[in-house]
């Protein structure tokens, strides 16, 4: 029984009208995550244990037996926290914070890329080898010329999407190591 707070008069826990929404939210979201693709899955913060259910349940083409499957899936779903629920379902979110993150850093990997391949290129090298002193410079330069030759002999454009890769690479292993270095600082400071 749900019971009441002998003080306040209030339920103490929610009605199952509210369990059984919470559920099919839950179920809902299993079935969005069985329609993705691999590497749309690889995208997201899915726990480890939860990815072989979500794999079986993909294989399972029988219609009862992927209902019934689905509802296995969602029932797994369900034992993780809400904060790990609600971290998925920002990442599928198009609207998502993740989305908008993932978004502006692609923007800012372009926008790099367009000032090394500008007028004011070599500054602008000079100034990404400063930022990340761990880059291959060889690697960069030779990526540079490739994708000038590219386009001086109307090629297609692997250099420049080779270029744009190792940028993100780049730019990918910095964010990471500000995180790591942001959680240290943290530490210490509650130490």
């Amino acid at each position: 029984m749900r019971g009441r707070d002998e003080d306040t008069g209030e339920f103490l826990s929610p009605s199952r009208s509210e369990q059984r929404r919470a559920a099919l939210d839950v179920l809902e979201l299993g079935e969005q995550l069985t329609a993705m693709t691999a590497t749309q899955l690889g995208r997201l913060p899915i726990p480890e244990d939860l990815m072989p259910h979500i794999r079986e349940t993909q294989r399972i083409t029988s219609h009862g037996a992927r209902k019934r499957q689905h509802a296995y899936l969602a029932k797994q779903m369900r034992k993780l926290d809400d904060d790990e629920l609600e971290a998925i379902r920002d990442a599928m979110s198009k609207d998502g914070e993740a989305a908008r993150r993932e978004t502006a850093a692609l923007h800012r990997v372009e926008a790099l890329r367009d000032a090394l391949l500008g007028e004011d290129g070599d500054a602008a090298l000079t100034d990404l080898l400063a930022a990340h002193p761990h880059a291959d410079r060889q690697q960069l330069r030779q990526l540079l010329r490739n994708v000038r030759e590219e386009r001086a002999k109307n090629k297609p454009p692997r250099a420049f999407r080779e270029l744009f890769r190792v940028l993100r690479e780049l730019m990918a292993e910095a964010g990471d190591a500000a995180s790591d270095d942001d959680a240290t600082i943290d530490g210490d400071t509650d130490a």
